[in-house]
């Protein structure tokens, strides 16, 4: 059961961070559509905020619930 924890654990914290590169990288696009007014790239960068976000809160309120 410890290694079963551990392994959540682990694939929680991959995902924490998968989701703040996503995050980080939605930024620079957005910061790139607003340099060249590029409104496609505009919406892809927050839509890109928008995803990062609901990754580290999926993986945040998934480690809450794993968690002993």
């Amino acid at each position: 059961m410890d290694l079963l924890n551990q392994v959540l654990t682990l694939i929680t914290r991959f995902a924490i961070i998968g989701g703040g590169l996503w995050l980080v990288w939605g930024a620079v696009v957005l910061a790139g559509g607003l340099k060249d007014k590029n409104g496609p790239a505009l919406q892809s960068g927050i839509w890109q905020i928008v995803g990062g976000g609901l990754i580290i809160a999926a993986a945040a309120l998934f480690s809450s619930v794993v968690a002993p």
